[in-house]
């Protein structure tokens, strides 16, 4: 990658960036194909209208990262701490992604679209998600407290555990298969 500070509108292919540092960059409407950045420090820069294909991000860092309007799409994104990423302008959307044991801790991102996406032990306390879709994800073992989920559609969400009692999510959409989701902790069987 050049030493460049701003990038506009360029393609990004094939990079193998891992455990590196890049940092203090500007990217607006950038597409990054089968680039390889796992475990690498990609704090304090800004992605603006931005696209990653087939990207590895695992445990790349994005603390003061702005991530305005990012869409991944059969990228894996194991062990992000998205809560450590900028809040302002936030908005991020799912595709086909693995985001297996990320951390969405206390993050605005209403109306994000998760969309066949592993969300294993991915952790979203405090967070407000509001409107957002979770369509055909795994969600075992992701941890929901205090998560607002208000309007949330998990029709074809699976193996999560939500407790309703510690969740705003009025107006949240499940299938009829999902309600044991929200009622494991009581230890019921329904037949």
């Amino acid at each position: 990658m050049t030493e460049d500070l701003i990038h506009i509108d360029k393609t990004f292919e094939k990079l193998a960036f891992f455990n590196q540092t890049l940092s203090n960059r500007e990217f607006d409407g950038c597409i990054f194909r089968n680039c390889d950045f796992s475990g690498s420090n990609l704090s304090n820069n800004i992605f603006s209208d931005c696209e990653f294909h087939d990207c590895n991000l695992g445990m790349s860092k994005l603390r003061g990262t702005g991530l305005k309007t990012v869409a991944f799409t059969n990228c894996k994104l194991l062990g992000v701490r998205f809560d450590e990423a900028d809040d302002f302008l936030f908005n991020v959307s799912f595709d086909n992604s693995t985001l297996d044991f990320a951390s969405f801790e206390n993050r605005k991102m209403p109306k994000t679209a998760f969309i066949n996406c592993s969300l294993r032990e991915t952790i979203f306390i405090g967070a407000d998600l509001s409107g957002s879709d979770f369509d055909h994800c795994n969600l075992e073992h992701a941890i929901f407290n205090d998560t607002n989920l208000a309007s949330c559609d998990f029709t074809t969400a699976h193996h999560f555990n939500i407790d309703p009692e510690f969740n705003p999510m009025k107006k949240a959409k499940f299938s009829a298969d999902g309600i044991l989701g929200l009622l494991q902790k009581y230890d019921i069987k329904i037949v």
